[in-house]
């Protein structure tokens, strides 16, 4: 075998992947590793995970891959890419110093460091107060900072899951501009840390010396150390490449680099990206994310939620699917689609608003979901039908906001995620933008950007452009459907886009009569 084989370590919510590619994007071999749940205590709404969980599935995963047959001679790099917005608290060694806190925690800071006046008086004259309050409350190191001040205090560095894994890996304290994703002082459109007089100083309770060295995606990090050689079993000193957070990794492992291509990512949260060679805020004051090439940035919008839904669907209501795929020796989620089938486009008028978690600017934090047109004709199928058109109706007011942005209009579709795998989800999507719609031939897109990251960064690749022109396949491709197109635009259009304006009111008499959402 090829000495010039790329390990990509996917470090999610519920698994840690480490998958083995060669340099034209072909996928070698997989280990995948599951996560014990997240745990909400001590208090509801809470979610904290021991970062130690992370690092044994990296090596679990590792070890797995030797056990198939893969020389550790053969790879000749390593890049890493985890999910964003998880927050590690360590001295000055890298050891934590309390349970990391994951993206899905709720917990709010309500004394935030003080502003000074006249950057008050800025945010108030731009409207954009309501977007700091938000921001300092929803931050980690302000929570932390408020609540417990003495491990505050101690703590040395600040991390990022993957800045902190990076350690783990090099001995060094150094993370990648692409994956600086959450309430820090990072400059988004100079993809560095905040400059000395920015006010992020002062809205967020961190100093410079608590974060990382930064590098951009496709440069080295450093090498793997010998007591992180030994735990993994790969050589000392194998290279350990930049790539970027997840979703950035799984833009660019789709091949969706071009500015007028969009990227559909069908996981738990549900988002819309372009990638832009220059900074662009589609909803104003909110950052355009780094992107997992030097020089880029994602215009993400997001359904928060997203195909959680799917999820809750499952446990709520899918007790006959999950009884029957247990006889059957299939997936829950295989059954879905049959239920899909056997509802016509548009679920008879059944129409959902996704807005199961409150947003930020559009939907504002009143938001909340949404369902309506039912009658005596509709069950559990038109239920679920409703909810894949509903997401896919979201997604799709997020391209026209891109498209008003970018002055111009999306002409390629590419959707990654769990639910891509969805046949009648991907048709739904091909439906709903009248535009075909295509799925990757590798399903581990974040995987894949890893691993181009890795690529460029050994020189088996000139750039990235070259590097995603060789490793990435396309897979199946779903064409609209003309006649259900025409009846997704009208309710698009008709009842959809009509739907967060008519009810916004009413939703926040709802969070003024019983306080939530909070």
């Amino acid at each position: 075998m090829a000495s010039n084989l790329l390990l990509a370590i996917d470090v999610g919510t519920q698994s840690t992947r480490a998958i083995v590619f060669d340099a034209s994007g072909t996928l070698i071999a997989k280990a995948q590793v599951a996560h014990e749940p997240v745990h909400g205590a001590p208090q509801p709404g809470w979610a904290e995970q021991d970062p130690e969980l992370y690092w044994r599935a990296i090596v679990s995963g590792c070890q797995s891959l030797l056990s198939q047959g893969i020389a550790a001679q053969d790879i000749a790099g390593l890049a890493l890419t985890t999910q964003r917005a998880t927050m590690i608290c360590t001295d000055a060694q890298g050891l934590p110093l309390r349970p990391a806190i994951v993206w899905l925690d709720q917990r709010q800071c309500t004394a935030p460091p003080p502003l000074a006046a006249k950057w008050r008086a800025g945010f108030a004259l731009a409207g954009a107060t309501p977007l700091l309050r938000h921001a300092q409350q929803q931050a980690e190191c302000n929570w932390l900072a408020q609540h417990e001040p003495k491990l505050w205090h101690d703590t040395a560095k600040y991390l990022f899951l993957s800045g902190w894994l990076n350690h783990r890996l090099t001995g060094d304290f150094v993370d990648s501009t692409g994956s600086q994703v959450g309430y820090v002082p990072f400059d988004y459109k100079r993809q560095q840390w905040a400059a000395p007089g920015d006010f992020k100083w002062q809205a967020f309770a961190v100093t410079r010396d608590q974060l990382p060295r930064l590098v951009t995606p496709g440069q080295s990090m450093g090498s793997l150390t010998m007591a992180a050689a030994e735990a993994l079993g790969l050589p000392p000193a194998l290279p350990v490449i930049a790539a970027g957070a997840d979703k950035a990794c799984e833009v660019l492992g789709c091949g969706a680099i071009a500015p007028l291509t969009a990227q559909l990512s069908f996981g738990t949260s549900a988002t819309i990206n372009t990638t832009q060679p220059h900074y662009l805020e589609v909803q104003r004051l909110l950052p355009a994310y780094p992107g997992a090439m030097p020089g880029s940035w994602n215009t993400e919008i997001q359904i928060y939620r997203g195909f959680w839904l799917v999820s809750w669907f499952k446990r709520e209501f899918a007790h006959r699917e999950a009884t029957l795929a247990a006889e059957r020796g299939v997936s829950v989620e295989s059954l879905f689609d049959e239920l899909v089938k056997t509802v016509p486009p548009g679920a008879l008028g059944l129409t959902l608003q996704p807005y199961w978690s409150p947003g930020v600017r559009d939907p504002g934090p009143e938001a909340k979901g949404a369902i309506i047109g039912f009658g005596d004709v509709h069950t559990r199928a038109h239920f679920y039908r409703a909810i894949l058109e509903g997401l896919v109706y979201g997604l799709r007011a997020g391209r026209e906001q891109i498209e008003k942005k970018l002055g111009g209009r999306i002409n390629r579709l590419i959707v990654g995620g769990g639910g891509s795998q969805s046949d009648a989800a991907m048709q739904i999507t091909a439906d709903v933008f009248r535009l075909k719609a295509e799925r990757p031939a590798i399903y581990e897109t974040s995987a894949l950007g890893a691993a181009i990251n890795c690529a460029v960064g050994l020189g088996l690749h000139a750039d990235h452009a070259t590097a995603v022109r060789a490793m990435c396949k396309p897979g199946q491709v779903f064409t609209p459907n003309a006649e259900a197109a025409r009846i997704y635009d009208a309710l698009y259009r008709g009842v959809y886009r009509e739907l967060y304006p008519r009810l916004k009111t009413l939703y926040q008499r709802i969070r003024t009569i019983t306080g939530y959402p909070a």
